[in-house]
């Protein structure tokens, strides 16, 4: 059974980059496309990136597009999200999600994935 970790979230100023991380254990990712998401309390989850299983596939959100990166690394079977030029709008849980179906599109869905991982914190602040 699959499972995802986030990690790398943390305070950052505006202006500044993180890099989150999404481990995967139990399976190979090379089966499942991965998605990013982020919600903040009361609104509803945004779908924020998605890479396919095969990595040739990338979609962004308008709010992050030239900002954020999705990458995959099969050999370490995680997946991460580089976030540059950061705003404070950017402050939110982001979350990783896994499906071994369907595909990686634009708009990036944030319902119909089949396994999530706990949320990672980001902070973007002065």
């Amino acid at each position: 059974q699959l499972q995802l970790m986030e990690s790398g979230g943390g305070l950052v100023q505006p202006g500044g980059s993180l890099r989150l991380s999404c481990a995967a254990s139990g399976s190979t990712l090379n089966y499942y496309h991965i998605g990013w998401f982020r919600q903040v309390p009361g609104k509803e989850r945004e779908g924020v990136s998605c890479i396919s299983s095969s990595g040739f596939i990338t979609n962004y959100g308008d709010s992050v597009k030239g900002r954020f990166t999705i990458s995959k690394d099969n050999a370490k079977n995680t997946v991460y999200l580089q976030m540059n030029s950061l705003r404070p709008e950017d402050t939110a849980v982001y979350y990783c999600a896994a499906r071994p179906y369907g595909v990686c599109e634009s708009p990036v869905p944030a319902d119909d994935w089949a396994l999530w991982g706990p949320g990672a914190q980001v902070t973007v602040s002065p």
